[in-house]
């Protein structure tokens, strides 16, 4: 191997920022990690971020990096960067943030805003999409600030997602990815570029064209790594900073789910289910696909908002006594809630849980709320725990029905990644449940792995993005579904599961209109 044949790729997730090293062959040479505080709330619903705090942390995780024995900055020959979606942060010419970062798990809204009028507000009342309208431009950040802070957004030079306000300051350029732009913003997710001036977005959102990044597709080359910048990272002056995407797309990618038959389970703080498509299509209506880590390509995706950030409040709420464990015997809290999912059988004793934390669009819609069903008093928290599992499998196997629904190809081949992929308990619930055999990849790290085969083809180290999959993607472990178990699972998901929405719902609008 030459001296320059590495690539350095920086994952800012919501927990962590990690720093890591890939080789030509998708090994994972050495890495760095920096926990995160994920956001402060300082009223409730709202979550927000120092965005410094993250320029600290990314500084902070690659000068560990170069700590590691054989690695050297000078082994590498370019870098990448993906990050988490969604979040905005408001800068003025220097590129100085104006104030708190708005994270993506920020629940504020803005409502009754003026609804689009003309030939758009006609076409929104007939086509019966008028809800959805209102319901985006309440949900859009930038309504929120130039709504409640105007004096922000006048002076708002550029309006950014934390992946274009990271690339400015390891280059200096107003740049961001094509694949990064996963948010509330003007973009036209058909042709992955800046929406035509007369797209109804600009109607509905403050933002002018002249607020936003340059963008640059995927496997291309963003900008150097200026003289600051390296004396912040380590990295050094000059290195290309090539575009991946957004960390789901880059998951998705890193998982080597090229194919539409393949599909990647993501059980991160927000629980998605990805296949990557050369053609555009709307899983559902008014909700595009975002772009894949591949150029050209989309990732359509059916998404569990704050999916497995259950797990982390189950560990905050009831896993006391496995924290003290954990502790004591110097293990991670997650060891020990492996051993509680497994006190309980498959089907959790006949309880039954719904998923939906977070009030969706469409499917579920802006009513639903989380439920579970079948308590007795035969149950206890590793049940719950379990439920907790399966009832985020069930909605991500709805999912999987909704993507061959809608482009008619069968989903044949699983690959799971994100902090759950580490649970086998959880991947083996998951085949038995899906009845399909699942597979992780070789590294945890998928969406740094997606980032760096990105850098790869764009310095040319591989030819081209199949190329690349087959010499840096290899699946490790692969769980084969129980026959008995998925039977259990069959029945529970088409007779109970899919059932309780469209029986609850009415419930969830009476809760609702009493209580708000």
């Amino acid at each position: 191997m030459s001296t320059k044949e590495l690539i350095l790729s920086i994952d800012n997730g919501t927990q962590s920022v990690r720093a890591l090293i890939f080789d030509p062959r998708g090994n994972l040479l050495a890495k760095s990690r920096v926990p995160i505080e994920p956001y402060v709330s300082p009223q409730p619903g709202w979550a927000e971020q120092d965005p410094d705090y993250y320029w600290e942390k990314v500084a902070e995780a690659c000068q560990k990096l170069w700590l590691v024995e054989g690695i050297s900055p000078t082994a590498i020959a370019g870098v990448t960067l993906t990050t988490q979606r969604a979040t905005v942060i408001n800068v003025d010419r220097q590129g100085k943030p104006l104030r708190p970062a708005i994270v993506w798990l920020d629940q504020r809204r803005t409502e009754g805003l003026a609804p689009p009028k003309g030939l758009w507000g006609l076409l929104f009342t007939l086509t019966g999409n008028r809800d959805t309208i209102a319901y985006l431009q309440a949900e859009a950040e930038a309504n929120w600030i130039a709504h409640h802070e105007p004096e922000i957004w006048q002076k708002t030079y550029k309006y950014l997602f934390l992946s274009g306000y990271l690339t400015f300051k390891l280059t200096g350029e107003f740049v961001d990815s094509v694949a990064s732009q996963v948010g509330y913003v003007p973009f036209d997710y058909r042709r992955h570029r800046w929406a035509p001036r007369w797209d109804w977005k600009w109607k509905v959102l403050p933002v002018e064209r002249d607020m936003l990044p340059t963008l640059i597709p995927p496997a291309q080359e963003m900008g150097h790594i200026t003289r600051s910048a390296s004396e912040k990272t380590g990295i050094p002056e000059g290195l290309p900073l090539i575009a991946s995407a957004a960390d789901k797309a880059c998951e998705v990618l890193g998982a080597g789910c090229l194919e539409p038959h393949q599909a990647c389970l993501s059980y991160g703080t927000t629980a998605t289910i990805n296949t990557t498509l050369k053609r555009y299509l709307e899983a559902i209506p008014m909700i595009p696909p975002y772009p894949s880590a591949i150029p050209g390509y989309y990732s359509l995706e059916i998404m569990i908002y704050r999916g497995f950030w259950m797990v982390n409040w189950f560990k905050q709420e009831f896993a006391h006594h496995e924290q003290k464990l954990a502790h004591e015997r110097g293990k991670e809290v997650e060891e020990l809630l492996e051993e509680l999912l497994n006190f309980s059988p498959p089907g959790a004793r006949g309880l039954i849980l719904q998923p939906y934390w977070s009030p969706g669009l469409k499917v579920p819609g802006p009513e639903a709320k989380g439920a579970i069903i079948g308590f007795g008093d035969v149950h206890n928290r590793a049940h719950f725990y379990r439920a907790i599992i399966e009832g985020l499998a069930y909605a991500l196997r709805d999912g999987k029905e909704r993507l061959e629904k809608k482009s008619g190809i069968p989903i044949t081949d699983l690959r799971v990644a994100g902090g759950g992929s580490q649970s086998e308990a959880a991947l083996q619930l998951t085949a038995d449940l899906f009845g399909l055999p699942v597979s992780k990849p070789h590294v945890y790290e998928a969406s740094g792995l997606g980032a760096a085969i990105d850098a790869m083809v764009g310095l040319g180290l591989h030819t081209d993005f199949p190329t690349a999959i087959k010499e840096m993607v290899h699946l490790g472990t692969t769980f084969i579904p129980n026959p008995h178990t998925h039977e259990i699972y069959n029945a529970l998901y088409h007779r109970v599961y899919k059932q309780m929405y469209d029986r609850l719902r009415p419930l969830y609008e009476e809760i609702k209109k009493i209580i708000g």
